[in-house]
């Protein structure tokens, strides 16, 4: 309109930094960070952050570079989802569980220039740039991230220096002046999904994106001003869901664990009086199922978020009982983590605990950051009806949905194909616009023309109380096409038949969606910690088809 004109007055790009720059006026003398002895305020960290940010440049670092990062939840780890940024390079954290050959891949697809790496995964890291070394003429540089004080520069077998994080620190200036984003689109950092070694996926986002995804991800984790949060969730996963930035952006305290144990959770949360945390189900999980004598009584009322595969409903009344207040969200690489998330109602309050539990479960809404969630028919494209039992692709829009998949512009545009991100995730849509999602595109098991919704069904094998981790499977069947085949891992010191898991799911399941097959057995695990489905499926395949005389 006339009279307007946009100026630095009134636009400014979006970018995380700027809570940095912000907790560390605001909060400057309150802890940022705490992993055992280590402490640091907030103006303490926006420094180490500046000389890390500096140190960077030093070493020809500069704008749209990628630095990568192969370590825990540990205070480096923090400081580099801000000090990367001010640099104006791009973080690429790589999963802690990969082992060189898939590290030495990813390497080389984000042309990293630098590797920082935690001190117990140094081998890994040797080991990955070894084979670097025959397909590169330039290795990143190695920065090594040690509990211990060591000489600045070293060497490693394969001639390259080795520096140490906190001499690295050192050679930096707490006066270094911010690369800030020229345009809010501009990448921040670069995550990397579960894919095979051949084609990696890595997902770009940007400074906007990650503003806003911070935001959300504090407000639908009921993140209050100055609040204590426990890293259960690997800061490598999507940034911790942004989790790394909202924290800084409402001043509150990161507690760091190197690893997640059940005494360590809550032997924290009692210490530390937490507040909130995160992680996936198997969280959630080996909470519940921690030892009598490992358990706490909580101090107050603990927010959690998770996401990834629906909790199943007995998972969320046992969190309850133990003082875990669980939102239950749905996200993707692609979505910077959280994009929906089960808004609750207060009418639902007077339901039974079951039924509250089962509305739990459900993906829900979009976040305030997010445009729009729908449930669609991925060849028309048109929304599924209401009716909780049309199935259709959950497909998502908006400003934070990655901006693309590096090098593969191919498998963006497809991923975005009619407008929408499509996700390849199946749900449905309840009378009320939640969404609740029903199983993967390739997960879903179709029985005698039937659709069997393998969460589902994992759901109330879950329920049986001997059960630790459960997951099903479409197995051959001659006469029905495929029937469902149960994967299930029992809880140390219990006891269960096969006869008494199908059993237990007749009773509450249509006789069709009952598995027909059970074997018990460790379910193997991607580095992200999800089942490795077509293992599973290659394990069933290989069995052979169920006779056709055989009936449900």
């Amino acid at each position: 309109m006339e009279g307007t004109v946009k100026c630095s007055a009134n636009y400014v790009p979006l970018s995380p930094i700027s809570f940095l720059e912000r907790s560390a006026f605001v909060y400057r003398d309150r802890l940022s960070i705490v992993h055992g002895d280590v402490k640091f305020t907030w103006r303490e960290t926006r420094d180490r952050c500046l000389r890390l940010a500096s140190a960077l440049t030093h070493l020809g670092i500069s704008r749209a570079d990628v630095v990568a990062a192969l370590a825990p939840n540990i205070p480096a780890m923090y400081e580099l989802h801000f000090g990367v940024p001010m640099a104006g390079a791009v973080l690429c954290a790589l999963n802690t569980r990969h082992d060189s050959a898939m590290v030495s891949v990813l390497l080389r697809h984000s042309e990293a220039k630098i590797i920082l790496v935690d001190h117990q995964l140094l081998d890994i890291a040797k080991g990955a740039l070894e084979i670097l070394s025959k397909a590169v003429a330039r290795l990143p540089h190695l920065i090594l991230i040690s509990d211990k004080e060591s000489q600045l520069f070293r060497t490693n077998s394969l001639g390259t220096e080795i520096l140490e994080y906190e001499s690295f620190l050192a050679t930096g200036e707490p006066t270094f002046e911010v690369v800030w984003p020229k345009d809010e689109w501009d990448a921040i950092a670069l995550n990397y999904t579960s894919g095979t070694t051949s084609r990696p996926k890595g997902v770009i986002y940007s400074h906007r994106g990650a503003y806003l995804n911070s935001l959300s991800a504090a407000l639908l984790a009921e993140m209050s001003s100055m609040p204590v949060y426990l890293w259960t969730l690997p800061m490598f996963h999507c940034n911790g869901w942004c989790l790394t930035w909202a924290v800084a952006a409402q001043g509150g305290t990161n507690i760091c664990l190197r690893s997640v144990t059940e005494e360590g959770v809550f032997n924290s949360i009692v210490q530390y009086q937490v507040t909130n945390m995160a992680g996936a189900p198997t969280v959630l999980n080996m909470i519940i199922n921690a030892p009598r004598s490992v358990q706490r009584p909580l101090p107050r009322t603990v927010n959690i978020m998770t996401g990834g595969a629906p909790p199943p409903p007995y998972v969320l009344l046992k969190m309850k009982e133990l003082n875990f207040n669980v939102n239950h969200g749905y996200g993707l690489t692609e979505t910077y983590g959280p994009a929906t998330f089960c808004a609750w109602k207060p009418e639902w309050n007077s339901l039974s605990p079951d039924e509250q539990a089962k509305i739990h479960a459900r993906q829900g809404v979009n976040h305030i950051g997010l445009e729009e969630v729908g449930v669609k028919d991925p060849e028309s494209m048109k929304g599924v009806p209401s009716d909780a039992k049309t199935m259709g692709e959950v497909m998502i829009r908006g400003n934070t949905v990655m901006n693309g998949y590096l090098k593969d512009l191919k498998a963006t545009e497809d991923a975005f194909k009619g407008g929408w991100f499509r996700s390849g995730d199946l749900a449905v849509k309840h009378p009320d616009g939640y969404i609740e999602l029903k199983d993967r595109s390739k997960d879903i098991i179709i029985s005698g023309g039937e659709n069997i919704s393998t969460i589902e069904v994992e759901s109330v094998i879950f329920s049986h109380p001997a059960v630790l981790e459960a997951a099903v499977v479409g197995k051959p069947d001659n006469h029905w096409g495929e029937t469902p085949c149960a994967f299930v891992k029992l809880k140390d010191g219990c006891n269960a038949s096969a006869d008494e898991i199908i059993k237990h799911c007749r009773d509450r399941l249509p006789h069709y969606m009952a598995p027909k097959t059970v074997i018990f057995d460790d379910l193997p695990k991607t580095s992200t910690g999800k089942t490795q489905k077509f293992v599973l499926r290659q394990r069933v395949k290989a069995m052979g088809s169920i006779p056709k005389a055989s009936k449900l």
